[in-house]
């Protein structure tokens, strides 16, 4: 099962690296791992995402918490949350093939970002579902270049906060 993990973390350099290694270390895989500043500058954001089952994942959180810098540990994976990945790609469009490429594009609500002579660079936001299904439907068109970021999640408000 594909779990995510909210990790809030003190904002210095090494802390990555430690959390990196420590995932390395007990053999752990990480599927994705996006870092970035939170709205308190001294906090950043990591968003990890591993497959892993029950018992290593409450193994990895433990390991986690021992660590200093690990403000906060959350698995969102089953709470109510909003998670998206980003994706830019650029695939082959030539005169003919272009009007499809952006109709298709359209379905999916992406933005084209880049109009060349011979390519489109596409820009487009999502679960991984989304994502995944944007580039099996450009693949017969003829993928250049594709560049995608790991996935960020936030939890929403509880039912009972509104």
């Amino acid at each position: 099962m594909r779990h995510i993990l909210s990790v809030l973390v003190e904002n210095h350099p090494g802390v990555l690296r430690k959390v990196a290694g420590l995932f390395s270390r007990r053999g752990y895989n990480i599927d994705s791992l996006v870092v970035s500043e939170t709205e308190n500058e001294k906090v950043s954001r990591m968003t990890i995402a591993v497959h892993d089952d029950e018992e290593i994942l409450e193994q990895v959180i433990k390991q986690l918490g021992k660590l200093v810098d690990v403000i906060k540990i959350e698995d969102i994976t089953t709470k109510p949350s909003v998670s998206k990945q980003l994706l830019i790609i650029k695939v082959k469009a030539d005169w003919k093939t272009r009007i499809d490429i952006i109709t298709l594009m359209d379905v999916f609500r992406a933005r084209i970002a880049h109009i060349g002579k011979e390519s489109l660079i596409i820009e487009a936001t999502g679960e991984q579902s989304k994502i995944d299904a944007i580039i099996e439907t450009l693949k017969p068109f003829g993928i250049l270049e594709l560049a995608k970021t790991g996935t960020v999640a936030m939890l929403r408000e509880e039912e009972e906060d509104l």
